[in-house]
């Protein structure tokens, strides 16, 4: 009997002209991750296009976080928008008062600096002359001689500042145009935040959405503590200052404390600014008696304030290294300026509760999952 041979049945083989499923997987993981590199560029042009509308969103954002705490507080004796317009009410006359008192005085003493420069500069050629080392010196350079012409020159030259005091109010104008939009954009986001928030965890349901509900309970909690202890560790620098240079005579000494408060709010550098301002004018009030004091005052009030003042104020709100205060504080410089500097550690404080929590999140479901918790019982075997 003839043998037939077996022939291949051909199973699993595909079709001729038809490419293999390997191929088709590679030309669709291809064109996946060209649509994915397309997307990402796309929306870094769009986050570089609304860098500034984002930059405001963030700041209104923050803002909304650190007003909580007191409209949750006048909450209870008064309705909810009551609450909020008391709180913005205090946050528009805030910043009102500071400028009412620092802006006079300056804008005053920069005028009778400019117009006292030549009687400086007279008393500073008849000290030269009478030393005589600093009097050679001067013949061979000039130097006193040059700054007596820059000082009687210099009352002529103010016309000439009306350009930089035009740039500087075009400046002014659009500060105040986002300062307004931030303000109307923290005032929804105080208003309807906490609706908005609560609707999308609803949305999702499950333990993520109450993972995402404790994570943003505690950040909201840590920047509010933050920013309540950045004010009362500013306001007792500017009290201190203003207890010294008042006792010193030093001229000015409210706007001067006004200004070392403010700088103060800036993390790591801040009071050393302030520190460095104040001493340029102890310089020309009562030098070096004022100087040596005010320096002796900033050394051991920042000493102070950095071991005593700071721990107990902020033990509640951050627990941050230095080091990553340091990273965090000349990234948001470098990206917004002093506004950045003044958020980089709240920011930094709620990425690490995020990651905390998410961690936190990440071991409770590996433990259920190793349990076997919430898993419907497995089947009995045949028979039994």
């Amino acid at each position: 009997m003839t043998t037939i041979p077996a022939q291949s049945s051909g199973a699993g083989e595909p079709p001729a002209g038809r490419p293999k499923p390997e191929e088709i997987l590679s030309t669709r993981t291809i064109l996946r991750v060209i649509a994915i590199v397309l997307v990402v560029i796309g929306t870094v042009l769009l986050v570089r296009l609304l860098w500034q509308p984002i930059g405001w969103v963030v700041i209104a954002a923050f803002i909304a976080v650190a007003v909580s705490g007191p409209v949750s507080l006048l909450e209870k004796r008064m309705p909810r928008a009551l609450a909020i317009g008391l709180v913005y009410l205090l946050l528009i006359l805030i910043p009102a008062g500071i400028a009412a008192a620092v802006i006079p005085p300056v804008v005053e003493q920069g005028v009778n600096f400019v117009n006292d420069l030549p009687r400086y500069t007279n008393d500073l050629q008849e000290a030269v002359e009478s030393n005589d080392r600093l009097a050679e010196i001067n013949r061979n350079f000039g130097v006193t001689n040059e700054l007596q012409r820059l000082a009687e020159n210099a009352p002529d030259h103010i016309g000439e500042a009306a350009g930089v005091v035009r740039d500087v109010g075009s400046g002014l104008f659009s500060g105040l145009f986002s300062a307004l939009t931030i303000f109307v954009l923290s005032i929804f986001m105080t208003a309807r935040g906490r609706v908005w928030i609560d609707g999308a965890l609803r949305l999702h349901g499950g333990k993520e959405a109450q993972a995402v509900g404790v994570a943003l309970d505690r950040i909201a909690n840590a920047v509010g503590h933050y920013v309540a202890g950045a004010a009362v560790q500013a306001t007792i620098a500017g009290l201190a200052a203003f207890i010294v240079l008042s006792i010193l005579g030093v001229p000015f000494a409210g706007a001067l404390a006004v200004l070392v408060a403010l700088f103060d709010l800036i993390p790591l550098i801040g009071a050393t600014i302030a520190g460095l301002i104040v001493l340029v004018v102890t310089l020309f009030h009562d030098f070096p008696t004022a100087t040596i004091v005010w320096v002796i005052f900033g050394i051991a009030y920042q000493q102070f304030e950095n071991y005593v003042i700071q721990p107990q104020i902020h033990k509640r709100a951050v627990q941050l290294e230095p080091f990553v205060v340091l990273i965090s504080v000349i990234c948001g410089g470098v990206l917004f300026g002093i506004v950045g500097a003044l958020l980089a550690i709240p920011i930094a404080a709620s990425i690490q509760i995020g990651a905390q929590e998410w961690w936190r999140f990440r071991l409770d479901r590996q433990i259920v999952e190793g349990t076997g918790e919430g898993e419907p019982p497995a089947p009995e075997p045949a028979g039994t």
